[in-house]
């Protein structure tokens, strides 16, 4: 290779998660030259550090929870977790940490892959600097597509790096457990690996800011997971503030805002992301490095005809399924856009992200595990909707007390009272994370309240909660 080499292709993506594989499998199937450019490993976060390493963790652990919960299995699942095994089974959902497979993938629809660190350094150019110091400048001729994602932020707290916290990435990847854990944080990240770290045996101590888990949720959803993981063994603590961190020796020490030291092995933080846009060469088209970057609905970034941003880094909804949307509707918007085929923009049309406005789903799976899509009661109120909130207690559907004894468990539909649609669904409880689809269904297809009494559920199953629900809001 020469020390400086230039190639042209139609499109560049920057990023190779699932964001970025999805945007060139759309613009290879639409015929368009691709170039991927990933300076760690093929598939990204999700892959590796986020979404299959948690749900790997995860897993065993709500296992065992609902089997608890089962007459004549009970007793046979009152032991520990076995720890080794369930870490070996998170490794062989990160590949240990290889992207063979991906790579294939890649190569199979046709992409190229330039490994190294790719920085934007004009309009329509990405060079890229590779492990062995060469450049390659990438020249797009339609488009360059962003999908870089975000990382942990920290606080800014002094002498932070010298305590070697714990993010996203080492809660896990972590080979060994830890006797004593504090988790700063009440959202997902902070949730979710309270969870898995306290039933594979460290002692979990949640140190929340904020007045609950789970802040952009139904209040409930919080309230229910938090008394759940007292019950697991962990410390919860909301109101409460961290003002510094030091490592002692081999001993972390946590000093809350009301002076209390808190001794822990290891500390989590889990205080939010931060757009990995910092090093990417925004400058040289006149952005800000390190910042968000805004688009339209085709995700086109604002003022740059070419540029696209797709994924975390937009900010439009931290998720990699709703990413994994985004690259689709942007792919097919580059390729519209590049073969001067007419773009259907306007909104639920093929090249318009517009569920990311309105119907959003996420899982949290935690036990119990709670379950969103569109907007919580607060949310629909702010947004100037005439709203009505129905709950229902999920203990009282045949198939939740089938599915455990002593189930526990809440649904909430809200209603726009003015046009008779859903505009949010909330579920709370053992198993429900396979009933959020229909909800988004709903949602996406701004289904009639009088449509849904025709959806009819199978009997005995805890989706005859739809039914319950649809009959609180008749009988209000």
């Amino acid at each position: 290779m020469t020390e400086t080499e230039t190639n042209a292709y139609d499109v560049v993506v920057l990023g190779a998660g699932p964001v970025g594989e999805n945007v060139a499998d759309r613009t290879r199937a639409a015929g368009l030259t691709t170039a991927v450019v990933e300076s760690e490993l093929v598939g990204g976060e999700c892959s590796y550090w986020a979404c299959m390493p948690s749900k790997a963790l995860l897993r065993p652990v709500i296992a065992r929870a609902d089997a608890r919960r089962v007459p004549g299995l009970r007793q046979s699942v009152q032991g520990p977790l076995d720890a080794s095994a369930v870490l070996a089974h998170r490794d062989y959902y990160t590949s240990n940490w290889k992207d063979d497979g991906q790579v294939g993938w890649l190569d199979s629809i046709g992409a190229d892959l330039h490994r190294g660190h790719g920085r934007l350094t004009g309009p329509r150019t990405v060079t890229v600097t590779g492990p062995d110091g060469g450049e390659r400048v990438l020249t797009a001729r339609h488009a360059v597509a962003v999908c870089t994602g975000s990382r942990a932020a920290l606080p800014g707290l002094p002498g932070l790096d010298a305590v070697k916290p714990w993010t996203s990435r080492e809660a896990t990847s972590s080979q060994t457990v830890p006797g004593r854990l504090i988790v700063i944080g009440g959202g997902v990240v902070a949730t979710e690996m309270a969870t898995v770290w306290q039933a594979l045996g460290s002692q979990v101590t949640l140190l929340v800011r904020g007045k609950g888990l789970l802040p952009r949720m139904e209040p409930f959803a919080g309230e229910l997971i938090a008394e759940a993981l007292k019950e697991a063994g962990a410390d919860v603590r909301t109101g409460t503030s961290v003002e510094s961190v030091t490592r002692e020796n081999w001993t972390v020490v946590a000093v809350t805002g009301t002076g209390e030291r808190i001794e822990a092995d290891e500390i989590l933080f889990a205080t939010g992301r931060a757009p990995r846009t910092d090093d990417i060469g925004l400058e040289s088209i006149g952005l800000d490095p390190g910042s968000w970057l805004p688009v339209d609905d085709s995700l086109r970034v604002t003022g740059h005809d070419w540029l696209y941003a797709v994924g975390d880094v937009n900010h439009r909804a931290l998720l990699t399924h709703q990413g994994k949307y985004q690259a689709r509707i942007a792919g097919a918007a580059i390729a519209a856009r590049a073969t001067g085929e007419t773009l259907l923009a306007e909104p639920w049309g093929a090249h318009a992200a517009t569920a990311d406005h309105t119907a959003v789903p996420q899982v949290v799976f935690t036990d119990p595990e709670a379950a969103a899509v569109g907007l919580s009661l607060a949310e629909a109120e702010e947004a100037g909707h005439r709203v009505r909130a129905v709950d229902v207690d999920l203990s009282t559907v045949s198939g939740a007390g089938l599915y455990a004894d002593g189930y526990q468990g809440r649904a909430r539909m809200v209603v726009d009272i003015e046009d008779e649609i859903l505009r949010g669904v909330t579920f709370v409880g053992p198993g429900v994370g396979e009933l959020i689809h229909s909800a988004t269904i709903a949602v996406a297809g701004q289904v009639p309240v009088s449509r849904l009494w025709h959806a009819v559920p199978s009997y005995p199953t805890i989706s005859e909660v739809w039914l319950r629900l649809l009959e609180a809001y008749r009988d209000a």
